[in-house]
C-alpha cells in the first residue's frame, strides 16, 4: 500500500487505485482506509489493486491525488470515503463544485460556499459503472445503493477534483474514476457494517467496474 509519504513503483499489470482517507474527528479508525488496505495487491482481471490514503484536509487530499494519478497511471480509480449514519455502501453518482464544510478538516479548515475548481464545470458524473457495481454488490450479499449526493465535504471535493483531474487528461487514455462511502465499522456508531462485508463488497464492486465497460440497467425493484 501507500502512506501518506511514499509512492510505489508503477506496476507491469494495470493499476486500479483504490484511495481511502486518514481518520478525522474522533474517530480512531477510518474504515475507508482499512479497506483499501485489506484490498492492496488484489489482482482483478489483469489489473492490480494499489491503496493509497489521502489527507483529510481540503486541497492537499487534491494534490495527493493528483501526485498518484501521475505516478501510477491507473485504468481506474475508486475512491473511498466514510459516511457515518449510512447504513450500505453508497456508490456516488455524482461530484459537485462546491466546498461546504459543516465541519473543520484535519487542520481546521472550513471553506464555505467556494469551488473545488474555479474553472470547472458546475459537476461531474463519475465514469464507472455504478449500476453494473451495485448489482455485484448485492450478489455479494453486502447492503448497498446509488447514491445522489457525496455531500460537500472532503469526499465530495476528491470526488469531483478526481473527475476534473480525469476530464483534463491526467491519467491515461481512457481512464475512469468515482467514488464509494462506507459506513461505520462495528462499533463505531449505528448504522453499521462489519469490515469483512464491506472488504467482500468494495472487491466485488471492482471486479464489476473493470469487467463492464458500459453500465446496465436494473429493473423496478431490483436494488432492493
Amino acid at each position: 500500500m501507500i502512506n501518506d509519504t511514499r509512492l510505489l513503483t508503477p506496476h507491469a499489470d494495470r493499476v486500479i487505485l483504490l484511495t481511502g482517507f486518514d481518520p478525522f474527528g474522533d474517530a480512531p479508525l477510518n474504515p475507508s482506509w482499512l479497506i483499501a488496505q485489506a484490498l492492496h495487491g488484489q489482482r482483478v482481471a489483469g489489473h492490480v489493486v494499489v491503496a493509497a490514503q489521502l489527507p483529510t484536509v481540503f486541497g492537499q487530499a487534491l494534490q495527493r491525488l493528483a501526485a498518484l494519478v501521475h505516478a501510477q497511471q491507473p485504468a481506474m480509480t475508486l475512491c473511498l470515503g466514510l459516511a457515518g449514519g449510512r447504513g450500505a455502501l453508497s456508490i456516488e453518482r455524482i461530484g459537485i463544485n462546491i466546498n461546504d464544510a459543516r465541519i473543520p478538516d484535519n487542520t481546521g479548515a472550513q471553506p464555505i460556499d467556494t469551488p473545488v475548481a474555479p474553472d470547472g464545470p458546475a459537476a461531474y458524473f463519475a465514469s464507472l459503472p455504478i449500476k453494473a457495481m451495485l448489482r455485484a454488490v448485492l450478489r455479494a450479499g453486502v447492503p448497498c445503493e446509488v447514491s445522489q449526493t457525496a455531500g460537500t465535504f472532503v469526499c465530495n471535493h476528491v470526488l469531483y477534483g478526481l473527475m476534473h483531474l480525469l476530464a483534463q487528461g491526467a491519467g491515461p487514455v481512457g481512464a475512469r474514476g468515482g467514488f464509494v462511502h462506507v459506513p461505520w465499522l462495528t462499533g463505531q456508531g449505528e448504522p453499521h457494517l462489519p469490515l469483512r462485508d464491506m472488504v467482500r463488497g468494495v472487491h466485488a464492486a471492482l471486479w464489476a467496474a473493470v469487467l463492464a465497460p458500459q453500465d446496465i440497467t436494473l429493473q423496478a425493484g431490483a436494488t432492493h
